[in-house]
């Protein structure tokens, strides 16, 4: 779906208009191509004195070949690709001055599409309430930052756990390898945990599913075809799968990535069995589960009628629960193992017209908070992705001034692509960010809604 008022925006014409009228600006996003460098140019690293951080993120940065650059030692002209600040040696209050103190001077300093990332310790992993306190003001600070800055720039917070293992470590890396690249030009205003976990570096960060075992349901058209695409392109061998209805578009993208199709319908009672027997037959585990399939069918809640209902909480939430209750049970998913979900704003925002939808999606997000406890022992770590507004054929069905809405009311000002949310689920979906667990990533361009 064409956005023709970004693309008039980005005209002589439409430029001038904007400057003129104050109208939003949408901003050309750098998004990843293979072989990208991680960073588009310098990146500076600061620190507040006493944090912990600083050094082992040096190290990585250093060994994925971005040239940094020291607060001391850079000209007051020159610019970055991106911010990255050791917020952990905050521990009071009155230290948050520091992060006035590193920023205010450089907030004109970030190139186009840029990066901004916090590193922080979570709250409640802190020594006293006053360092809990202090870390939490992180969130405010990241989230103001990435609707300020503009031109397509995104911040982030990361909180990485206090008693770090080689999990830690790697999935640190990769969470900076993800956010400070173009693979997350939609991710903004986004906090990210780090725990301890099973996590490995991959023998290339070009393919960091090399051998891996990928379900992706829904996997016919949109964001689904999209994320068989991203995953196969990492190294992934994808299962993909969708109801019988779509197995043309199915076989398409199975045949494009070198994949294979499976035809089933999640909500028929022997779903779970017939899933559960193909994986193992076929590969003998399955290392990542994409529960990606979903339905919409709108009513006011007043107007809805109970089949509505029924469908869209049995396709959203209850089909993933019965997958991973049996796939768990027979344990297909081995030690290192992810599930990712995909829930969407409207289930943590609501939205008029979608309580159904709306009540799945928050389901999802229940899901993922109840499970990654649950799967700790078991070395298998849950996330979910949580897409705003993003271009497929579903929204462009939606009335044109509702659609122009969601484009223009995010800090990116316009829509997102389904390679965005792909991108995002990709990142967790990497055995390299297997200490990622438990979190709700939003790919919304930091959206207004529920912010």
């Amino acid at each position: 779906m064409t956005d023709r008022y970004a693309s008039f925006v980005r005209s002589g014409a439409g430029r001038a208009l904007v400057k003129r009228l104050g109208l939003p600006d949408p901003p050309r996003l750098r998004r990843h191509t293979p072989g990208d460098p991680l960073a588009s140019g310098p990146v500076l690293l600061g620190a507040a004195t006493g944090g912990r951080l600083a050094e082992p993120t040096r190290k990585i940065l250093t060994a994925a070949g971005v040239e940094l650059r020291d607060p001391d030692a850079v000209e007051s002209t020159e610019r970055f690709a991106a911010l990255v600040y050791d917020a952990t040696g905050i521990t009071d209050s009155t230290d948050l001055r520091r992060l006035y103190d590193f920023f205010h001077p450089r907030a004109r300093s970030v190139l186009p599409s840029g990066r901004v990332v916090v590193l922080g310790t979570p709250p409640e992993e802190c020594g006293s309430p006053r360092e809990a306190t202090a870390q939490r003001a992180l969130e405010g600070l990241t989230r103001s930052i990435g609707k300020e800055f503009g031109r397509g720039v995104t911040a982030q917070l990361v909180y990485a756990t206090k008693g770090p293992d080689a999990g830690t470590w790697t999935s640190l890396e990769a969470t900076l390898r993800f956010l400070l690249s173009g693979r997350s030009a939609y991710v903004s205003g986004q906090v990210v945990r780090v725990g301890a976990g099973t996590a490995g570096p991959p023998a290339d960060w070009d393919r960091p599913l090399d051998g891996q075992v990928v379900l992706v349901t829904g996997a016919a058209r949109g964001i689904g075809a999209a994320l068989a695409r991203v995953l196969a392109r990492d190294g992934a061998r994808v299962v993909a799968l969708d109801v019988p209805a779509a197995g043309d578009e199915l076989a398409a993208v199975a045949n494009e990535i070198g994949g294979t199709a499976v035809q089933l319908d999640l909500t028929a009672p022997d779903a779970p069995d017939r899933l559960a027997g193909h994986l193992a037959d076929r590969h003998g585990r399955v290392d990542v589960v994409v529960h990606n399939a979903g339905i919409t069918r709108d009513k006011t809640l007043g107007r809805m009628d109970a089949d509505r209902w029924d469908s869209v909480i049995d396709v959203n939430l209850s089909s993933q629960e019965r997958i991973n209750d049996v796939l768990l049970e027979r344990e297909l998913i081995p030690a290192g193992g992810r599930i990712v979900s995909v829930s969407s704003i409207a289930g943590i925002a609501g939205n008029r017209g979608q309580t159904n939808y709306a009540t799945s999606k928050a389901g999802v997000v229940g899901l993922v908070e109840s499970l990654a406890p649950a799967l700790r022992a078991r070395q298998i770590s849950v996330n979910a992705v949580a897409p705003g507004f993003i271009e497929t054929r579903l929204t462009a069905r939606i009335p044109l001034a509702i659609r122009e809405a969601g484009r223009r009311m995010n800090s990116m000002s316009q829509g997102g692509l389904p390679v965005d949310v792909a991108e995002t689920i990709g990142w967790l979906a990497w055995p390299a960010s297997g200490a990622v667990s438990g979190n709700v990533v939003r790919v919304c361009g930091q959206s207004l809604l529920g912010a």
